[in-house]
């Protein structure tokens, strides 16, 4: 089963849903501002995405540039501060069996189908 990790109010996430909806395959939504995921699921996320917790972080929000920006912190603290402030992660991921992807741009996601 695909599952997608969606903000609806994030218009590249729900071109990431559109994406799924027309590709036909069957997929969960899990929208993650809402249930935001454990420390453990987040390191299994980023594991199939092949990536360090830095590089699943959204940067630019206000919340990173206000207390975090320009610190050194370990890959454990990048994963408990996204935990958090969930805003800060990376949208949409896409995850199928044990491999994911982030969804920017939608076309992404055909390496999983």
């Amino acid at each position: 089963m695909i599952k997608i990790y969606h903000n609806p109010r994030c218009s590249k996430s729900r071109q990431g849903v559109e994406y799924l909806e027309k590709s036909g395959a069957e997929f969960e939504v899990v929208r993650y501002l809402d249930n935001v995921p454990t420390k453990e699921e987040l390191k299994n996320i980023i594991s199939y995405l092949g990536i360090t917790p830095a590089e699943l972080v959204r940067k630019n929000e206000a919340v990173w540039k206000e207390n975090y920006k320009g610190k050194e912190l370990s890959d454990d603290e990048i994963i408990s501060a996204m935990v958090e402030n969930p805003k800060l992660i990376e949208r949409p991921i896409i995850i199928k069996d044990n491999k994911a992807v982030i969804g920017r741009p939608a076309d992404n996601i055909a390496s999983l189908l």
